[in-house]
C-alpha cells in the first residue's frame, strides 16, 4: 500500500476498495471447458501484436540464461524421446531376424536375447533422461515464468498507486480487476505450461520428420498428405463449432448477471411478488444455454472422432506400404514398426502447437491489457523538497482555484474561502454543485486546474500527499468496512492504537454499548460486506475509527444520515466534542444539522453563491433561504418538465 493510501486510509474511510462487482468476477468456461476436445475458444486479438509481444520479451530478457538452459533441456528431452522408437525397431528387428532365421532352418540361427537385453537397457536410458531433461525443463521454466509475472505484477501494482482518482472514477473496479488478476494470471500460465509445450511441439516436428525421412522418404510423403485433409476437416467442424461456443459463453454471461441481479435485488424481488418472471427470465435463458452448449460440445466431440479416422487410413497405408517394402529388402520390419510410432506421434505436436498459437494470441491480448495500465498517465509527482507540517493548526485557504473534470469544460472558476483553526465550514447545495468535488480538491485527490489550496500558509502542491491526507480524518456517507473484527476496523484509524484507545473512541462514538452486546464483542468479525450489522452501526465504527485518528482536519459527508434520530443527536454531541479546535468541513443535505456551523458555504454549479453563517443566509432570502425553507414545504409528486 503506498502511502498516500496509507494517509487516506488511516484517518477514516479510505478511497479505492471496490464496494462490490457486477458481472467481472472470473471467467468460467462452462460444461466441459472451454473448446472441447483437441481445440480451444476463439482467441481475443492484441491491436498491435508486435509490439505487444516484443514488449512481454522484455520481461523475460533478465532471465535468458535461464531461458537457453531452458531450451537446451526441452532439446535434449525431445531428442531421447525421439530416439527411443528407432532403438525399440532394433530390437524388434532382432527378434523378428532370429525367429526367422530358426524357422528357415539357418545353422546356427538364435534369438539374439543378450542383444536385445542391451536394447532394452539403452531404450530405458533413453526414457529416463528424457524424463530428467524434461523435468529440469519444467523446473527452470517455473522459476523463470513466476519470477517474469512477479515483476510484471510488482510493475502494476506501483503503477496503480502513481494512478491519480480520476483512472479508477472513469472505469469499474471489475474492470481493473480483471486486468491486475485475470490477465495476469494468463500470461503466467502461457509462460508455466505453454511456452514450453510449443518449444517441443516444435521441435518434435522438426526431430519426427527427420527420423521418418531417414527410415522411408516414400512413406514419410505417405503419411503427411494425410496432413491436409486433417486440417481441412478439423477446419470445418471448427467453424461451426466455434459459433456456438461464442453463443454459450455469452448465454453464460447473461445467466452469471440475471442471477447475479436476482440475489442482490432478493427483497425487492419479493416486496413486488415478481419471483414468477424471475424464474421464467432464468428458465429461458438456461434454456438458450443448454442449447448452445450441447450443439458446442457435440460439434467440437466429431472432431475426435474425424481425427482419428484419417489418422487409421494413414496408419493402414503405413503398415501396407511398409510390409511392401520388407518384403522387397528396402527396409527391416523394425524400421517399420518405429515409423508407424513416428507417425502417430506427428499429428499430435501439430494440433498442440495450433491451439497454442491460439492461446498465444489471447495472452498477448491480456498483456496489452496490463500494458495499457502502465501506460496510463500518472498523478503529478511529488515535490523535489517537500514540506513538512509538524504541527497543523488547520488553517485553509482557496485562492483563485480553477478545476474542470474536463479541462475544456471547467467546473470551479475563481473559488476564493479562507477558512481559519477550528471553524466549522458547512458545505450546502443541490445535487452536483461541486460539494464532493471541494474535498477531492482539498486532499489531492485531484490537482486543481489553476490557483492554489494552502493549509497553515503551505501550497498543499508542495507536501506530500501521505503526509497532507495524514491531516484528515473521514467519515463518509459510504461505509468501509473490511473483513475481520470490530477492534481491528477502528484501529485502522491509528497505527499501533491501544485497546484502552480504541474503547474509548467507540465509547465517543456511542458504539461501545452494542459493540459489547454482540456474542463475541470487540472481536466479532465482521462478514465481507460488513452485513451481519445494521447500517447504522457500521456508520458508528466509522465515526469511532475517525475519533481514533485524531486528526487536524475532519470531513464529514452526511455522517449521520444511516442512524436514528436518539442516536444521531448522541453521535452529533460526541462530534461537537470532536470538532473543538479543529477545522471541520461538513457535507450535509439536511440543513437543520448545520445551523450552529461558523461559515456556510453555499454552492451551485461548481461556484459559491453565499456564504454567512445560517441566521445571516435567511436574513438575505436568497437561495440558502429557498433551500432551508423546501424542507418545511408539503409537496406534491410533481414529474420533471422535460
Amino acid at each position: 500500500m503506498s502511502q498516500e493510501q496509507q494517509g487516506a486510509g488511516a484517518s477514516g474511510q479510505p478511497a479505492g476498495r471496490p464496494p462490490g462487482l457486477r458481472g467481472h468476477g472470473p471467467r468460467h468456461p462452462g460444461p466441459g471447458g472451454p473448446g472441447g476436445p483437441g481445440m480451444s475458444m476463439p482467441a481475443e486479438k492484441a491491436k498491435d501484436f508486435k509490439g505487444t509481444l516484443k514488449r512481454l520479451i522484455r520481461y523475460l530478457r533478465p532471465h535468458k540464461y535461464q531461458l537457453a538452459a531452458v531450451l537446451i533441456m526441452a532439446v535434449a528431452s525431445t531428442v531421447f524421446s525421439i530416439l527411443a522408437p528407432d532403438v525399440m525397431g532394433q530390437a524388434t528387428t532382432k527378434l523378428f531376424e532370429g525367429l526367422m532365421g530358426k524357422m528357415k532352418g539357418i545353422p546356427g540361427a538364435a534369438v539374439d536375447f543378450h542383444g536385445i537385453w542391451l536394447i532394452v537397457m539403452n531404450l530405458l536410458a533413453l526414457y529416463v533422461l528424457s524424463a530428467l531433461f524434461g523435468y529440469v525443463q519444467q523446473y527452470l521454466m517455473a522459476g523463470v515464468a513466476q519470477k517474469t509475472v512477479y515483476d510484471l505484477r510488482r510493475d502494476v501494482n506501483a503503477k496503480l498507486n502513481r494512478l491519480p482518482l480520476k483512472y479508477f472514477d472513469a472505469r469499474t473496479h471489475g474492470e481493473i480487476l480483471s486486468r491486475v488478476t485475470n490477465d495476469v494470471d494468463n500470461i503466467s500460465n502461457t509462460l508455466q505450461q505453454s511456452l514450453t509445450q510449443l518449444i517441443t511441439s516444435v521441435l518434435t516436428i522438426i526431430g519426427v520428420i527427420v527420423m521418418m525421412l531417414k527410415i522411408s522418404p516414400l512413406m514419410t510423403l505417405i503419411a503427411v498428405l494425410t496432413l491436409p485433409l486433417s486440417v481441412v476437416a478439423i477446419t470445418q467442424v471448427a467453424k461451426r463449432s466455434q459459433k456456438q461456443f461464442v453463443r454459450q459463453q455469452a448465454e453464460l454471461g447473461q445467466l452469471n448477471g440475471h442471477v447475479e441481479e436476482m440475489y442482490t435485488g432478493h427483497k425487492i424481488i419479493k416486496a413486488f411478488g415478481r419471483e414468477k418472471t424471475s424464474l421464467r427470465q432464468f428458465d429461458d435463458i438456461n434454456e438458450r444455454l443448454y442449447t448452445a452448449g450441447w450443439k458446442a460440445q457435440f460439434i467440437s466431440g466429431v472432431i475426435m472422432p474425424i481425427m482419428s479416422f484419417i489418422g487409421n487410413i494413414g496408419y493402414v497405408l503405413v503398415a501396407v506400404v511398409g510390409g511392401i517394402l520388407v518384403t522387397r529388402g528396402s527396409i527391416k520390419i523394425g524400421d517399420v514398426q518405429a515409423f508407424i510410432q513416428y507417425a502417430r506421434q506427428f499429428t499430435m505436436p501439430i494440433t498442440q502447437t495450433a491451439n497454442i498459437a491460439n492461446i498465444i494470441q489471447s495472452t498477448v491480448a491480456s498483456a496489452e491489457r496490463v500494458f495499457e495500465i502502465l501506460d496510463e498517465e500518472e498523478e503529478v509527482p511529488e515535490s523535489a523538497q517537500p514540506k513538512v507540517l509538524k504541527e497543523p493548526r488547520g488553517d485553509v485557504a482557496f485562492n483563485h482555484v480553477k478545476f474542470g473534470y474536463d479541462p475544456q469544460h471547467p467546473l470551479i472558476e475563481d473559488m476564493n474561502i479562507g477558512v481559519s483553526q477550528g471553524q466549522t465550514i458547512a458545505i450546502v447545495g443541490p445535487t452536483g454543485a461541486g460539494k464532493t468535488t471541494l474535498i477531492n480538491l482539498l486532499m489531492r485527490f485531484y490537482e486543481v486546474g489553476d490557483g492554489a489550496i494552502t493549509v497553515d500558509g503551505v501550497n498543499i502542491a508542495e507536501m506530500k500527499r501521505g503526509d497532507l491526507r495524514s491531516m484528515f480524518g473521514m467519515v463518509l456517507q459510504d461505509t468501509w468496512l473490511f473483513n475481520g473484527t470490530i477492534r481491528d476496523n477502528i484501529a485502522y484509524g491509528r497505527e499501533g492504537a491501544t485497546e484502552a484507545e480504541v474503547v474509548r473512541a467507540a465509547k465517543m462514538a456511542y458504539a461501545d454499548h452494542f459493540i459489547r452486546t454482540l456474542p463475541d464483542g470487540y472481536d466479532t468479525i465482521l462478514n465481507e460486506e460488513a452485513s451481519n450489522i445494521s447500517q447504522g452501526q457500521k456508520q458508528l465504527l466509522t465515526i469511532a475509527r475517525a475519533i481514533l485518528a485524531d486528526p487536524a482536519i475532519l470531513i464529514l459527508d452526511e455522517a449521520t444520515s444511516s442512524v436514528d434520530t436518539r442516536t444521531e443527536v448522541q453521535i452529533q454531541k460526541a462530534m461537537n466534542e470532536l470538532m473543538k479546535g479543529r477545522t471541520s468541513f461538513v457535507i450535509a443535505h439536511r440543513l437543520s444539522t448545520i445551523r450552529d456551523a461558523d461559515l456556510i458555504l453555499v454552492m451551485n454549479h461548481g461556484s459559491v453563491i453565499e456564504k454567512g453563517t445560517h441566521e445571516q443566509l435567511l436574513a438575505q432570502k436568497g437561495f440558502y433561504a429557498d433551500l432551508y425553507n423546501s424542507q418545511f414545504t408539503k409537496g406534491s409528486f410533481e414529474p420533471e418538465a422535460v
